[in-house]
C-alpha cells in the first residue's frame, strides 16, 4: 500500500516513478507556475508533469531549481515528465523536439517522456526515436499517452522496448478498466490525467457522502481511490493550501465497499478528447 507522498512505483525497466506528483497544465508561464512548482517540492512532491504544448516548460524548469534548492534535494530526487506534440511527431523531430523540451526545462535529461497522443500513422515512428533516446541514455523511461488498447498492441507488435506508462484521462466517471486491464498484463503502468475531472466531481453527492464518513475532502478521496487501484495520479492545482491538501491521502484507506461505489459511477464520460476521433 502506498503510504507516503514520497511512495514509488517500479516500472517494467526497474526505474522507479512516484505514485503522485503535480500537473501543469493550462497553467501558463509566470510567477503562478513557478511558484506552484517549488511549492510543491517543497511539501514533499517528488513528480512534476509538463508537455510541450502546455508552452510552460521554462516555468516549470525555473520551478523545479528554485524548489530542489528550498527543499535541500538534488535533481535524481525528483522524477520528471514531458510530453512530444503531435506536430512533432516523425523520428528525427520528435528526437529534437525532445532537445527543446530539455533546453527549456534547462535539465540533463527526463525521468519519463510521453508520445502525447495516437497520431494515426505518426506515433509509431515517434516510438522508434523514443527507443533511440532510452537506448542511448537520454531519458530514463519512456511511455505513452491516450493510448487505447489497439494502439498499444500496434506499438508493441514492432517496439524492441515497451511502454512503461500509459497517461490516460482516468477519473470516477471514466474508470478506463478495461485499458488498465489490458496495461496491467502488459506490465505498463497506468497514469491518470484530470483525475478530478477539472472539477466537475466535486458536487458528486455519492462522492460527498463517502469525504464525509472519512472526513475528507472529495478530492482526497478521489486520489485515494486512483492509488487504491493502483494508478498514478497528478493533480493539477497552483494553490498552496490545495496542493497540500490533494496529497494528504495517506492517512486514510478506503472500504472494498466504497471503492466500487465511487467505481460504479462510471459512464464512459470524457471531458477531453476522445483518442479515437480527434483532429489536432
Amino acid at each position: 500500500m502506498v503510504k507516503n507522498l514520497q511512495d514509488t512505483t517500479t516500472l517494467h525497466n526497474g526505474v522507479k516513478m512516484p505514485w503522485f506528483g503535480l500537473g501543469v497544465f493550462k497553467v501558463e508561464e509566470g510567477p503562478e507556475l513557478v511558484n506552484a512548482v517549488k511549492v510543491a517540492i517543497k511539501h514533499g512532491y517528488r513528480s512534476i508533469d509538463t508537455a510541450a504544448i502546455y508552452e510552460n516548460e521554462e516555468g516549470v524548469g525555473q520551478g523545479i531549481r528554485e524548489g530542489l534548492k528550498e527543499a535541500g534535494i538534488s535533481r535524481e530526487d525528483l522524477f520528471v515528465t514531458s510530453k512530444v506534440w503531435n506536430a512533432d511527431l516523425g523520428y528525427e523531430s520528435t528526437i529534437a523536439a525532445y532537445e527543446t523540451s530539455l533546453k527549456k526545462l534547462g535539465l540533463e535529461y527526463l525521468d519519463l517522456y510521453l508520445i502525447h497522443w495516437p497520431v494515426q500513422g505518426k506515433y509509431k515512428e515517434a516510438w522508434k526515436a523514443l527507443e533511440t533516446l532510452y537506448k542511448e541514455g537520454k531519458v530514463k523511461a519512456i511511455g505513452v499517452s491516450n493510448f487505447q488498447i489497439h494502439h498499444l498492441k500496434d506499438v508493441i507488435k514492432d517496439a524492441e522496448v515497451k511502454p512503461m506508462v500509459n497517461q490516460v484521462e482516468c477519473h470516477p466517471r471514466l474508470t478506463q478498466q478495461e485499458v488498465q486491464a489490458f496495461c496491467k498484463e502488459q506490465g505498463i503502468q497506468l497514469e491518470a490525467w484530470s483525475p478530478l475531472m477539472q472539477g466537475e466531481l466535486l458536487d458528486n453527492e455519492v462522492l460527498q457522502e463517502i469525504a464525509t464518513k472519512y472526513g475528507k475532502s472529495v478530492a482526497q478521496v478521489i486520489l485515494r481511490w486512483d492509488l487504491q487501484n493502483g494508478i498514478v495520479t497528478i493533480p493539477k492545482s497552483t494553490k498552496e493550501h490545495r496542493i497540500v491538501e490533494n496529497s494528504s491521502v495517506f492517512d486514510f484507506e478506503l472500504t472494498e465497499e466504497d471503492m466500487n461505489r465511487i467505481s460504479d459511477l462510471n459512464q464512459n464520460h470524457r471531458v477531453g478528447p476522445d483518442p479515437d476521433n480527434f483532429d489536432f
